[in-house]
């Protein structure tokens, strides 16, 4: 699937915390019915196999609503699933082995804190930012703050888009306007909520309104 940096309105990173409650594909279904515009599919505890098959499954019913899937941190199962794409640290799989390995047509996502990591990202290929935390951030706690000041730095000091991420909710996205990105990633207050589907749509207007 092609990248638009619209794709980045409403991007929503999966967590199994709140799976007790619904299945993985139903709440991922939830999510897109209420817009979400990218969906990232994270698993620290599968297996390898036990990945890609979910990946594969999870890439149909995104392609069903036109959403490209992104795999997080794992190049293998991206390429081995044919997920539209991957999204990586600073830690993770160099930007430009991924692109190398690849090819142009692969989404790859890097996160950047700084300026200087944000232009390595563009120029080893990078599609795309992930900016942050600009919250503090419930699944990740340990995550390095940035203003909303450098936020806006970071974005302007590349020509790629970026998304805002980091304890992003209803109650704080305004707080973004002038960030500068081109939206924002989450996790929580889509997969978190009670009514997902609800939860996504409120959540789509208010970036709409921030970005526009």
């Amino acid at each position: 699937m092609q990248f638009h940096k619209e794709h980045l309105l409403l991007y929503a990173i999966t967590d199994r915390a709140w799976t007790d409650r619904k299945s993985f594909m139903q709440q991922a279904e939830e999510a897109l019915i209420g817009g979400i515009t990218m969906l990232q599919l994270r698993e620290k505890n599968l297996d390898e196999e036990s990945f890609t098959e979910e990946a594969v499954q999870i890439k149909k019913l995104c392609h069903k609503y036109n959403v490209p899937l992104i795999i997080n941190d794992n190049v293998k199962v991206a390429l081995q699933s044919e997920a539209d794409g991957v999204h990586v640290g600073a830690l993770d799989t160099p930007v430009r082995q991924i692109r190398q390995a690849a090819g142009e047509n692969f989404i790859i996502g890097a996160t950047a804190k700084t300026i200087e990591q944000a232009k390595k990202a563009e120029a080893d290929g990078a599609d795309y930012l992930g900016v942050g935390a600009v919250f503090s951030s419930p699944t990740k706690q340990n995550a390095i703050r940035i203003t909303k000041d450098k936020l806006r730095e970071i974005c302007a000091s590349v020509s790629i888009p970026a998304v805002a991420i980091g304890g992003i909710g209803l109650s704080n996205v305004s707080e973004l306007a002038g960030g500068g990105m081109c939206g924002i990633a989450v996790v929580s207050a889509v997969f978190g909520a009670d009514d997902i589907t609800a939860s996504t749509m409120k959540l789509k207007e208010k970036v709409n309104l921030l970005i526009s």
